[in-house]
Parts: C-alpha cells; structure tokens; sequence
C-alpha cells in the first residue's frame, strides 16, 4: 500500500499540469489577510494545487523554509486532529520562521474544530494560510460563522477538456483530438485516470471506487 501510495503521489506530481485559470485567480490574494479554502469532489487535483500554489510563492522568491505543510492523510500527522493540538504545533513551527509563514494544510476535514485553529493563526499570527478539504464536508457551511466575511473560497473541479489533453500528450499519448474527446467523455478528468496508464476494467473500478465514496457515502 505504501508503494502504491507514493506511486500515485510520484505520478501526480510529475504530470503536474499547471491550471493557471485557478492561479491566476489565487495569485490575486496571496498575502492578503484572509483564508484560502479549496474545496472540491475527491481527487479533482486539490492537493497539486497546493503544489502549484508553493511554485508560484517561489517565484516571488518566497523561500522554501517560510512554508510549513501538513497532509492530514498522513499518519505522521495523526496526533494534530483536534484544533488545539493542531495550533499549538503551528505556533511552534511559526515561531521558527523569519518573516512571514504560508501555511498548507490538506485535508483539513480530518482535523475537529478545525476553524477555531485556523482562525486564531489568522488573527495572532503573520501567516498566509490555505487549507484543502472535500465538498462532503468542506461545503455543508460548518465554517461560515467563525470565518465569515475572513475567508475566499475556490472550487477545484476535476481537468477540463484542454488540460486532459495536455496531460495525456505529457504521457506521450499522441493521438487525434477525436481519440481524446471519447476518452474523456466515458472516463471525465479525474487527473489519476489522465496521468496513469491503466486498462479499461481497472478505470472502471477506480471510477466506481469514487462514485461510491462521494456519492453513495
């Protein structure tokens, strides 16, 4: 399971399209004092967009070490799911950081009471922070009033058309537009299904896999 984790994670980030529809929109609030909220149905490419969102600090010549991430699907992480565990080892990561901190926190869904954390980072500390979660949980409005008016929120969906055929001729996939548009008609964007090369029956299953998860459950 590991290895198969880190494969997916590997691929992903190799075949890393870079969506500028949705940075160019982020980069618009990027060091203004609110939360960024990145929301979206599992596997539409949430966590990259945290990747995309780093590269683009690092071309303002951000550096690395200003940036403290946490992937809540990482058991390594699995003592910071409540809000006060959560906020007390930020603060000790941001006291360590010269300059202002930007903050990644993915998966943020897994962490209980999670707002009343990140709202009072964004009150008492000079950080920039940004959190990823799913639509299941993320849109219910749980988080409206204590970040109301505190917080801008982007959709990330699935790849359009466009950026499914850039990633598939990433993976050396030359074929006709026509090829390509039935593809993503019977299979969608999903950016694992656009980025691996899988056969129809194990597409299928994964493609099942994720219906039952967001919709069924």
């Amino acid at each position: 399971l590991i290895k198969v984790f880190w494969y997916i994670l590997i691929k992903e980030v190799m075949a890393m399209i870079k969506r500028p529809s949705y940075i160019n929109e982020i980069s618009k609030v990027i060091d203004v004092p609110i939360v960024k909220i990145l929301a979206g149905v599992r596997r539409s490419g949430k966590s990259i967009m945290l990747e995309l969102i780093k590269e683009e600090l690092l071309d303002k010549h951000v550096p690395q070490e200003q940036m403290i991430s946490i992937n809540f699907e990482d058991m390594n992480y699995s003592k910071l799911t409540t809000a006060e565990a959560l906020h007390d080892y930020l603060k000790q990561k941001i006291e360590t950081v010269n300059g202002r901190a930007y903050i990644f926190l993915d998966e943020i869904q897994e962490v209980k009471n999670w707002e009343k954390c990140v709202n009072s980072l964004r009150v008492n500390s000079d950080a920039d922070i940004y959190i990823t979660g799913s639509n299941a949980k993320m849109l219910s409005g749980e988080y409206a009033t204590l970040l109301s008016g505190r917080y801008v929120e982007f959709t990330i969906y699935p790849f359009s058309f466009s950026e499914y055929c850039e990633a598939r001729r990433i993976e050396n996939e030359n074929k006709s537009i026509n090829e390509y548009f039935m593809e993503y008609v019977k299979y969608g964007g999903l950016p694992f299904l656009a980025t691996t090369p899988l056969d129809e029956r194990a597409k299928t299953q994964y493609l099942k896999d994720i219906y039952a998860s967001v919709v069924i459950k």
